[in-house]
């Protein structure tokens, strides 16, 4: 829950950093996106330097909201890699750089004479970044390659974490979520209020209004889902006020649908199935259907809620995707309060928010997710429901005999990740160790200091320590075990040990999980903020 300390804590972080890295989850949605594009004009306005990067692209529906454009989608280097040379001796006469065979190679040409590997040093410049705010996001794994790639920045700099998902990891240096809160946009107007206060600058004006409203009025459904609040009606009274073009909004996202979505929606709707028993209604999306309707991913767009929800009786509502490369997606949507969607998307990996959650896994064949997805949320709802037996008197009570596929989470991270850290500080302690060595011999000839070769020397102990320490861990938490790589407080890393201790550290969380029966297995738990 969010509270107001956390609040100053997040004022005064941004007034302290120079240079600030702002993140929206994936997939991006219209509440992510206004929350990343509000701070960017408010921190440029306040005169930081600010980057803007999303892991996923931004589909075209968003094209129309202001400064889109800022959102880059890559994660330059942290850090730059620094080659310093000693000219004392012999000055540069000409450097330049060949590719060759997927290496890089720096020709330094000398003036007269000629370097030695002694005129070389090789160091990291400063961190391009002294803060990471992420918005709408419940976990680090959202962020994809941004966060795989950069798994150190993540611990070495503060980040904010400004989120309403219940599901939410904790995982920032400072974690200001609200479950309540209809959206994240909604959180940030009293965060921008209060940056006003303390500044003494105007920040709001009519961009920003209609960023924070759009992230509102989709999260909300256009004020129809059950996360609507008044505190909605008043914030988005408030931002309209403050210029936020709500018409506009409605006109692009709402009321302007291409030729290809429609024959999409077309073709969901021909293939809705509706179980009353189960109180389950769902239908799907395959790549063949995009290639009929000549329609892409992006068409999907909030289609579960204005066409599945609709149907009467219903109180679980999924919609299946197969997006890409072997990428299956669910959407769930529940319509009584008594049926936690988050708990449904949690037996396969995902999470979100008790009407609206989802999913994503990696597997090639679709039939067999499709049948294994079905079975388990009719299991789930006949022990919801106290099913017993159908009209045939068979027993329905759990699931059918349906082969348990491999679905992996895409935001999930194996003991070989960390297997992969180990490799990479051997390597960099075999270099340090050549190192000492040639300070070593040159001491010997008396070319250089000794307090060099100490440096040295505690670094490789502290790289073997480092080593002996990531060794420990893979051979107590087995190969295949999870490995859930997460900052607590913007400087450590975690260990998922085993099942048990992720459900104690969620139980704050108000969040359940499915106990599995003796001779089946869930798809293993993972972050997801669920797709709209």
């Amino acid at each position: 829950m969010a509270h107001e300390s956390d609040k100053k804590q997040i004022i005064d972080f941004i007034k302290a950093s120079n240079k600030i890295l702002v993140m929206p989850s994936a997939p991006v949605d219209c509440d992510s996106i206004g929350s990343a594009l509000s701070l960017y004009v408010v921190l440029k306005k306040l005169g930081k330097e600010v980057t803007v990067v999303s892991a996923d692209p931004v589909p075209n529906v968003y094209e129309f909201l202001p400064v889109i454009h800022a959102i880059g989608d890559r994660l330059t280097a942290t850090k730059d890699f620094i080659i310093t040379i000693d000219t004392h001796k012999t000055h540069v006469a000409e450097i330049k750089k060949e590719e060759e065979d997927g290496k890089t190679h720096i020709v330094i040409t000398p003036k007269g004479g000629r370097f030695s590997p002694k005129d070389i040093s090789i160091n990291y410049g400063p961190e391009k970044y002294d803060l990471i705010i992420t918005v709408d996001t419940a976990t680090l794994e959202q962020l994809g390659r941004s966060y795989e790639d950069n798994v150190d920045m993540f611990t070495q700099i503060p980040v904010l974490n400004i989120d309403h998902h219940i599901s939410n990891e904790q995982f920032g240096k400072v974690n200001y979520v609200d479950a309540m809160a209809s959206s994240t946009t909604e959180i940030l107007i009293p965060i921008i209020e209060q940056l006003e206060k303390e500044t003494g600058k105007a920040l709001f004006d009519d961009d920003i209004a209609t960023l924070l409203l759009a992230g509102i009025i989709t999260d909300t459904g256009s004020f129809q889902n059950a996360n609507t609040t008044p505190k909605s009606f008043d914030w988005a009274a408030y931002l309209i006020a403050k210029g936020g073009r709500q018409q506009e909004i409605i006109q692009r996202i709402y009321k302007t649908k291409p030729l290809s979505t429609l024959k999409l929606w077309g073709k969901v709707l021909s293939k809705i199935q509706i179980d009353e028993a189960y109180k389950f209604v769902w239908s799907t999306v395959t790549q063949k259907d995009f290639k009929d309707t000549e329609s892409d991913e992006e068409h999907v767009g909030e289609i579960i809620d204005d066409l599945l929800s609709n149907a009467p009786g219903a109180e679980v509502i999924l919609l299946l995707k197969e997006k890409s490369v072997g990428v299956i997606s669910g959407s769930i949507r529940t319509t009584s309060a008594s049926v936690d969607a988050s708990e449904i998307a949690s037996i396969f990996g995902g999470g979100g928010h008790s009407r609206a959650a989802g999913f994503k896994v990696k597997n090639p064949d679709f039939d067999k997710v499709y049948k294994y997805v079905i079975e388990k949320i009719k299991e789930y709802q006949a022990n919801r429901l106290n099913i017993v037996a159908d009209e045939n008197g068979e027993d329905i009570g759990v699931a059918q005999k349906v082969e348990t596929p491999d679905m992996t989470p895409v935001y999930k991270y194996e003991a070989q990740a960390t297997e992969a850290q180990v490799a990479e500080n051997k390597a960099e302690t075999v270099a340090i160790e050549k190192e000492v060595v040639e300070e070593l011999e040159s001491e010997i000839d008396g070319s250089k200091p000794k307090k060099r070769v100490g440096r040295k020397a505690k670094t490789l102990k502290e790289k073997e320590s480092d080593r002996e320490e990531m060794e420990k861990e893979i051979e107590e938490s087995g190969a295949k075990k999870t490995i859930k790589e997460r900052a607590t407080s913007g400087i450590e890393l975690k260990l998922k040990k085993d099942e048990t201790a992720e459900e104690e550290n969620s139980a704050n969380q108000d969040e359940s999980v499915d106990q599995e029966s003796s001779n089946e297995t869930h798809a293993p738990r993972s972050g997801y903020r669920f797709e709209e």
